[in-house]
């Protein structure tokens, strides 16, 4: 309401504010019809004076309504309308020839002679499109995209599972029919040869029931479950009480090293992890097992526990025909090139002058005893004395001085004058002291 009021215009809307709060009055209401709460106070249901239109609304109070932006209208990203053209056309790009865009902006491979001037391979125009989005949609990665694109990701991850499931039905049905006919075999020799007692039998399906030591079969799943450990084992951290002694990983279980290093590996119990993996022919078993993996991978059926004979002989084939090819590469390729002759060179030892010439030498570097080798010689020359000298130049020091040490001379290419020279530099130096 606009304008100063009277007094007994403001007497009266005080009277009908006071009877609207105590319920005997209707309520006011705004533009939309709404009803407004008595109760509001003034400052908040009053409008500004610069949005205040004269009526009475809560308008004001709410937040604006805006179209955020978002469409789901997608971008023709990258596609082109229709057939290209057969010809130039002016004010189209003159690398491509496309209309849509100028030559600046044009995105094609540079021509060496454009279409505008060659006429050939137009390409045709991009597909342009004004969607009015606000400042959130443009920056939205998501806007435009089809929610049914992602079904087609997990349409596929189900088509795998499916066929894995399928796969694994088959193998677990494979294998119960190789039981089953192990079984009937079993069952037919012991028909052959005689039944057992019936004791005997009862011993053996009672036997059944039970798991190995420190296994648990779950029929369900059909695997075999590990426990922590066999109880009848002795703990691994436990043989050797000494906190400076093998580290033990509590976690993985291990113990790498050795326990009892003080004592004869060949007698010992537990010699450390590494000596268990490394001896015996545990590496022989691990290549057997790695060549059963590979060849299992390339879709053989090749199973080291199911059939461990089978495994070996064919992973000794493979070894043979292996080897048969590398020697078969070698010759083939000595024939091609050539270089037979550097394959018959001395062994490595006597390439390095290594022999088993037994010398000893002293703490200074003399020879005790064996025959030193020969030093090896340099490029410059080495042990050259010029006049009468019996030193090079550099062996004697002095005053800060170079010179020769057999005549203790500091001029360099000078004539030696061996102990005569030595005894009158020692006389003038007397003298001049």
């Amino acid at each position: 309401m606009s304008g100063k009021l009277s007094r007994e215009e403001y007497r009266k809307q005080k009277d009908l504010e006071a009877a609207r709060k105590a319920g005997t009055a209707p309520a006011a209401r705004d533009e939309e019809g709404r009803e407004i709460n008595p109760h509001i106070p003034q400052y908040i249901a009053d409008a500004p004076w610069y949005i205040n239109d004269g009526h009475t609304s809560l308008k004001h109070q709410r937040a604006p309504t805006k179209d955020d932006g978002f469409t789901d209208e997608w971008y023709q990203r990258g596609q082109r309308a229709g057939p290209a053209a057969t010809k130039y056309r002016k004010g189209a790009c003159e690398n491509c020839g496309a209309a849509t865009h100028k030559t600046k902006d044009c995105v094609e491979r540079p021509r060496k002679k454009g279409a505008k001037w060659t006429g050939k391979d137009i390409k045709e125009d991009e597909v342009l499109q004004r969607v009015e989005m606000a400042f959130d949609a443009k920056r939205d990665r998501w806007n435009g995209y089809d929610t049914t694109e992602h079904k087609k990701i997990y349409e596929e991850y189900e088509k795998v599972e499916e066929a894995r499931r399928k796969l694994k039905e088959s193998e677990l049905d494979k294998q119960d029919a190789q039981a089953a006919a192990m079984a009937d075999r079993i069952e037919n020799n012991a028909n052959e040869f005689g039944d057992s007692d019936e004791d005997d039998e009862d011993e053996e399906k009672y036997a059944d029931k039970f798991d190995m030591p420190g296994q648990k079969v779950n029929a369900k799943t059909r695997t075999t479950i590990r426990n922590l450990r066999i109880r009848e084992d002795r703990a691994k951290y436990l043989y050797n009480l000494d906190p400076n002694s093998a580290h033990y990983d509590p976690k993985t279980r291990s113990m790498r090293d050795n326990p009892l290093k003080d004592q004869d590996p060949s007698t010992l119990v537990y010699a450390g992890d590494n000596f268990q993996r490394y001896s015996g022919s545990t590496t022989d078993m691990a290549q057997v097992q790695l060549f059963a993996w590979q060849a299992s991978d390339r879709g053989s059926d090749v199973h080291l526990q199911a059939n461990p004979t089978q495994t070996e002989l064919l992973h000794k084939q493979f070894k043979d025909k292996k080897a048969e090819q590398q020697d078969t590469n070698k010759e083939s390729i000595l024939a091609k090139y050539g270089g037979e002759e550097y394959l018959d060179a001395p062994a490595r030892e006597l390439l390095l002058a290594q022999s088993e010439n037994y010398v000893e030498y002293s703490r200074s570097g003399r020879v005790l005893k064996g025959q030193e080798a020969a030093k090896a010689k340099s490029k410059y020359q080495e042990d050259v004395f010029i006049n009468n000298h019996i030193t090079v130049w550099g062996s004697f020091w002095a005053d800060g001085k170079w010179g020769y040490k057999c005549c203790r001379s500091f001029i360099k290419m000078s004539y030696c004058t061996g102990t005569a020279g030595i005894e009158a530099q020692k006389a003038s130096n007397n003298i001049l002291a």
